[in-house]
């Protein structure tokens, strides 16, 4: 071993006293790179999906923290200290907006204030869809189905509506990266924040976007393909969360188990959907990870129907540049993997 190690041992006594001499410091060179990470900005993102596309902009200067992460839910959250503190170091912040992450509203007043904060929801360019009320069912032209609901029915969604701030904050709803040309505008807005806050990465930052920008086109073209063959067959979800999924691929989600996850349905609203996956014959409901199970299994109970999972907010997925593809990727196959027997 000795014998082995001599020529190499020989070397690095001449070189380091070499190094020396030239006046360069040994420890610097061992962690010049992790001097380099150490000037990348502070920056904090709310929930994975936004995480991930922040994630893959930022390759190469650094990667931003993240709030919402494991299988937590931006609808149910409580800010930890943590998170508190990553705020209150943050350089730049991202989130989707109030509508969807209203925890973060008071603690970005307070412990933001030193930071850009790029509310997302308000990105040059975004399709934004309508919040749909009450749950319903297909479309309806003369809202008979409402008129008809029981009174505690309607309690119920009142009740959806009050709990739910996402729905006092604006006429849309707020799951806008379920379209990939939703995630390339929020991208360019990310992009621009970056490079205003960090002007020395600039290159890298718009750089990484243009290649992120392509990978999105190529996602959407892929995902036409996967649904295209079911994209005609009804289904229902546990929460109203994917009509930018369905707006983009034309795919026909027949109603939802609750308005908001928050909100859990009395027994007369299951009963109704219990009823409606009858009539749609042999049909798909989705639940989501995060919430109930049993619901679902409820719903589908001397039907046809299958179940399926969908996870519209990445809770069962590691983040990073990748999950966003991942979690596009997921939605389209469980609903072809669901809907294809059916």
């Amino acid at each position: 071993m000795q014998r082995a190690l001599g020529p190499f041992l020989k070397v690095l006594a001449f070189k380091i006293p070499a190094l020396a001499i030239m006046g360069v410091a040994i420890p610097a060179l061992l962690f010049a790179g992790t001097m380099r990470a150490a000037d990348a900005p502070v920056v904090v993102t709310s929930i994975k999906p936004i995480h991930s596309l922040v994630s893959a902009i930022m390759q190469g200067v650094g990667e931003p923290e993240l709030i919402v992460d494991g299988a937590a839910s931006p609808h149910t959250y409580s800010l930890k200290p943590s998170n508190a503190r990553a705020l209150q170091d943050a350089k730049v912040i991202f989130w989707v907006g109030p509508g969807l992450e209203a925890f973060l509203e008071k603690p970005l007043q307070a412990l933001g204030r030193d930071a850009s904060i790029a509310a997302l929801d308000e990105a040059p360019g975004l399709v934004k869809l309508p919040f749909r009320e009450g749950g319903a069912f297909e479309a309806h032209d003369d809202g008979d189905e409402h008129d008809t609901a029981s009174g505690h029915e309607h309690h119920d969604a009142e009740a959806a509506h009050a709990a739910d701030d996402h729905h006092d904050h604006g006429a849309f709803d707020t799951h806008l990266w379920l379209d990939p040309m939703n995630a390339k505008a929020m991208a360019a807005m990310i992009t621009t924040t970056l490079v205003a806050a960090d002007p020395a990465n600039a290159l890298t930052y718009q750089g990484n976007a243009k290649a992120l920008d392509d990978k999105l086109d190529a996602l959407d073209t892929e995902i036409k393909g996967i649904v295209a063959p079911v994209k005609d067959k009804p289904f229902i979800v546990f929460h109203d969360a994917y009509q930018y999924f369905e707006h983009r691929y034309g795919i026909r989600v027949a109603g939802s188990i609750t308005v908001s996850p928050e909100t859990i349905p009395g027994a007369e609203r299951v009963s109704e959907i219990h009823s409606k996956v009858g009539q749609l014959g042999a049909t798909c409901v989705f639940a989501e990870p995060q919430f109930e199970p049993r619901l679902i299994d409820v719903v589908i109970e001397g039907t046809h129907a299958k179940s399926g999972v969908l996870d519209p907010e990445a809770a069962t997925l590691k983040a990073g540049p990748d999950l966003y593809f991942t979690l596009m990727r997921g939605i389209a196959n469980s609903m072809k993997g669901c809907l294809s027997g059916a």
